[in-house]
């Protein structure tokens, strides 16, 4: 029986997102998702918890980070808040070709906007939502997340932080 939502609460050190990644390997095992759509999957939330991690929490090991799953009707959603300040999530521009060409506040952002579906932030700024819509994915949009992917994944493209 697929498990419908999880939470993990994890201490703001890099080895626990290992506990992320296999919390997102089994999502994706029990809703048959691809691999392609695992490595868009595990870099944004990954992304998502590095921000946590650093900007939110300062890297103080004490402070939770948490790491919520859950399945809605039209996919899955991963959300990842920290114990910090939060920010102003509402100065960040919007991902399109031009941006591509512009200097991008984070490159984590600019990755989460690029390989999610959906991505939404509570009103403090300290928690983001990424949804994956995984019954209507269609030929085209796994393709281009796919092409994303590989390009941003490319050792000589650095995008400024």
């Amino acid at each position: 029986m697929k498990k419908e939502q999880r939470t993990l609460s994890l201490k703001s050190v890099s080895e626990s997102f290992n506990q992320v990644e296999h919390l997102i390997e089994e999502v994706c095992n029990e809703y048959n998702l691809n691999h392609n759509y695992l490595g868009c999957i595990i870099t944004s939330v990954n992304e998502a918890f590095q921000n946590a991690l650093i900007h939110g929490n300062k890297n103080v090991a004490e402070k939770l980070i948490s790491i919520s799953f859950k399945k809605i009707a039209t996919g899955i959603t991963f959300s990842v808040t920290d114990e910090g300040d939060g920010f102003n999530y509402k100065d960040i521009p919007e991902v399109n070709d031009k941006a591509k060409e512009l200097v991008f506040p984070g490159r984590g952002l600019f990755l989460i906007k690029s390989l999610s579906d959906d991505v939404a932030f509570n009103e403090k700024g300290n928690e983001i939502s990424l949804g994956f819509k995984i019954s209507s994915i269609n030929i085209e949009t796994a393709i281009d997340r796919v092409e994303k992917f590989q390009e941003y994944s490319k050792p000589e493209q650095k995008l400024a932080k």
